[in-house]
């Protein structure tokens, strides 16, 4: 989003009001710090470990008094977050205009992802306009019979801030000297559990094969992730556990990698514009466009298949070679400036 309220702030027409809902309260002001972006107002939600319902309960009753306070002309949304959801929601009650950016993804699963897929159905549903990244996420909402004047392909604005920091010299560790980089992120709600254990076996099998390789792994504070990762992978030599990482070293440690093996949505995006082949931690993906380019693979939570497909791209060169291709189905870098002209068109209407 930091693109997108950057482009807006920009427009003399616009006034921008940043609501963030408080979670992860110190990695949103350094990443939005990074585009010069500050926080008007924090709803300060957070909770250890609190469920889905109590945190969509929390975001209700704090967002909707600032609806009726601020009394906006439009909402902008993004992605596929429970407070995406509660607040397309807040708004639809308050009938206050939503516009939905990265809108349209779909598995057509409701549980997977979970609960994101019901998520950005609901927001979808409860939006006036809709920004779309790609054709195949434009033809989902057309296939939903939304208004095909509301829908609009801008591209995803998440390359847009990645092609922006991407250009910066960022410092990194890595790779270090003849040794490769393979970069982690595991963290997702319907992986916690057994196929979060599966995923650890996989890693470690993967760390003692191949000893010219470090991973790096940012682990997620929820405690559902933290707990098992560190039980099972800590200590070992070249597997680098740290907490989370800010935007600038997410991406230089991207930059830096042979590949990324993730179960996060924006990497599957991110990573193939920086050339880099990604295996998804998931059995299905709303971004499907990087799989059918070839630069993307499912290789879900069993950790037989992890290890196989890791061990390809480790030791076949032609395999790599195919899916380090640089091929970017998801934006042009141009993709906040085109939502920035809609929403003027839109309220000017």
């Amino acid at each position: 989003m930091a693109p997108v309220i950057r482009a807006l702030k920009a427009e003399p027409w616009a006034q921008t009001i940043v609501v963030s809902t408080g979670q992860h309260r110190e990695m949103i002001r350094q990443t939005l710090g990074i585009f010069d972006i500050g926080i008007d107002i924090d709803l300060d939600v957070m909770e250890p470990d609190q469920t889905l319902a109590g945190l969509s309960a929390k975001i209700f009753t704090r967002l909707d008094p600032l609806l009726v306070e601020i009394k906006p002309d439009l909402v902008l949304v993004q992605g596929d977050t429970t407070s995406v959801m509660v607040a397309a929601l807040s708004c639809f009650y308050r009938r206050i205009p939503v516009g939905h950016v990265e809108a349209g993804l779909r598995t057509h699963d409701l549980q997977n992802p979970f609960p994101e897929e019901m998520n950005r159905l609901i927001a979808g549903h409860a939006s006036a306009i809709h920004f779309a990244p790609t054709q195949a996420s434009h033809d989902n909402l057309i296939a939903e019979q939304h208004d095909p004047a509301s829908v609009h392909i801008t591209g995803n604005t998440v390359i847009d801030a990645l092609l922006d920091v991407a250009g910066r010299d960022l410092p990194c560790a890595f790779p270090r000297p003849g040794r490769r980089l393979v970069l982690i992120t595991a963290h997702r709600r319907e992986n916690f559990g057994a196929p979060l254990l599966a995923i650890c076996q996989a890693i470690k099998t993967l760390h003692d094969t191949h000893t010219d390789v470090d991973f790096v792994y940012p682990v997620h504070p929820n405690p559902n992730v933290r707990g098992p990762v560190y039980q099972n992978l800590a200590g070992l030599e070249r597997l680098h556990l740290c907490d989370p990482v800010n935007y600038l070293e997410l991406t230089a440690l991207m930059k830096a990698s042979t590949f990324v093996l993730t179960d996060s949505g924006g990497i599957q995006e991110e990573a193939p514009a920086l050339g880099k082949p990604v295996l998804v931690l998931r059995s299905e993906t709303e971004r499907p466009e990087a799989v059918a380019a070839g630069v993307a693979r499912l290789v879900g939570t069993d950790a037989a298949t992890i290890i196989a497909e890791c061990s390809k791209l480790l030791t076949d060169p032609a395999a790599y070679k195919a899916m380090a291709r640089g091929v970017s189905p998801y934006g042009d870098g141009k993709g906040a400036a085109r939502i920035a002209a809609l929403c003027k068109s839109f309220l000017d209407a």
